[in-house]
This record gives structure tokens, C-alpha cells and sequence, in this order.
């Protein structure tokens, strides 16, 4: 009901919400996420500003999105050594400058980080915010080292 409400105007989400209300089973969590629908824009937004009510509603998603990522990181990332991964996206200038003046300090994410080991496809999400007003096209380079985490991770 809650989606509905938010996408009652848009005729193309309101078909992906009846698709995942009847068939959410029958793929992975990661697979939704990673499709672009209204479960990625919610997800990401409720976890950017803390929307407690929509983290609440989405609870059962995120556990299953977690649970997903648990399993494939036990069964892969044990067993490997430090690996690089990209991401591209959009940062608001603003964000950006903060960023850019904080060279060698922390910089955390607070949602879901989907990555890709192919800077080329970090790449097209990077410029997909070219030219839009107030942001700047990025592009991460992650090196991961899967002995220095706990934190669950999936490729």
C-alpha cells in the first residue's frame, strides 16, 4: 500500500510493484535491488536520511538483501586476498568539496554499496550525472582486503 501511494502517478512502477508483490520469491533480493524500481530509490533513500518509518516498512528487504549478502561472502570471500572494485555515481557539489578537503580521512556510506569490477561500468554510472546541475561526476576505487573486515560483502 505504502509504494502504491508514493507511485500512484507513475504506471510503470505500479506494474513493478504488482510484479514484486506476486513474484518476489522467485528471484534473489540482490536481483531487485539491482534492478532500477522503486525497491532500489526507496531502499537508498530511507538509509541517506535515516527515514525510520521506511527503513521499518522495508525491514523485511533489507534482512533478506543481508541475509543474501552473508551467504554468498561466507562461501567466496574467505578465500581471497585484497581485490579492487569501482563505483560511479553522483555526488552534490557541496558533498564533493567536503570530500575533496578530507583526502586521507574516513568516508562512510550509509546504504547498500553496489560495486563492479569493471571501471567501464563505474564509468557509465559516473556520467550519467554529467552535466546535471549542482553535481559532479565520481568515481571511486575501492581496495578491499577481505581479511581486515567483518562486514559482509558479495561480488
Amino acid at each position: 500500500v505504502f509504494c502504491r501511494n508514493n507511485f500512484h502517478d507513475n504506471l510503470y512502477e505500479l506494474k513493478i510493484i504488482d510484479e514484486f508483490q506476486k513474484d518476489y520469491h522467485k528471484h534473489s533480493p540482490i536481483w531487485w535491488y539491482t534492478r532500477e524500481c522503486f525497491i532500489y530509490r526507496m531502499l537508498n533513500c530511507s538509509l541517506r536520511t535515516f527515514d525510520i518509518t521506511l527503513i521499518a516498512l522495508m525491514g523485511f528487504f533489507i534482512k533478506d538483501i543481508h541475509q543474501q549478502i552473508k551467504e554468498i561472502h561466507s562461501k567466496k570471500h574467505n578465500r581471497m586476498g585484497p581485490f579492487i572494485v569501482y563505483r560511479g555515481q553522483g555526488m552534490l557539489n557541496d558533498e564533493f568539496i567536503k570530500m575533496r578537503n578530507n583526502i586521507g580521512g574516513l568516508f562512510a556510506f550509509n546504504s547498500f554499496l553496489s560495486t563492479s569490477d569493471d571501471v567501464s561500468v563505474a564509468t557509465r554510472f559516473a556520467k550519467k550525472s554529467t552535466g546535471r546541475a549542482g553535481k559532479t561526476a565520481i568515481l571511486f576505487e575501492i581496495e578491499v582486503d577481505p581479511t581486515l573486515t567483518s562486514t559482509p560483502f558479495a561480488s
